[in-house]
């Protein structure tokens, strides 16, 4: 089973992930709100093998401090933030939560979830701009993780 000593199903977070990443596409692309978007997965997806708490975790978590991912995004992004790509912009918003916001998941684990559904669902070379930002972020937020 891949599970961790604390009883967290990894196969469901990752999931968990893949669905928060469409889940946040269509919430940009639709304008619509948070809990609408969510509904809609629940409704339409396959979230029964997915760890929905962590899943809900993270659509609210990004609804709710946007702008201060946004503005932790911005040194390390070559434009503005709503100029990027639909899928990197929420693959890297998605990150950008767990990296400020969940210390108990480990960078390396984040930033490797984030460049797997780039390249999953992104265009053809999406995955190493969304590596490269968040290696740069990570550095800034989790500094003393990243030396340890």
């Amino acid at each position: 089973m891949n599970q961790r000593p604390e009883g967290i199903d990894l196969a469901a977070r990752s999931r968990a992930r893949r669905r928060a990443l469409q889940a946040l596409y269509a919430w940009q692309m639709s304008g619509s709100h948070m809990n609408a978007v969510i509904d809609q997965f629940r409704h339409e997806q396959d979230m029964e093998v997915a760890d929905l708490e962590y899943f809900e975790d993270l659509l609210h978590g990004v609804e709710r401090h946007v702008e201060q991912l946004d503005d932790a995004l911005k040194p390390f992004v070559d434009r503005d933030v709503g100029q990027i790509d639909p899928i990197e912009r929420a693959a890297l918003r998605l990150a950008a939560y767990e990296l400020k916001y969940r210390p108990d998941v480990p960078y390396r684990v984040i930033i490797n979830e984030a460049i797997e559904v780039t390249k999953r669902f992104g265009a053809d070379h999406g995955h190493s701009y969304v590596n490269g930002v968040l290696d740069k972020l990570a550095t800034h937020l989790r500094t003393a993780e990243k030396k340890a």
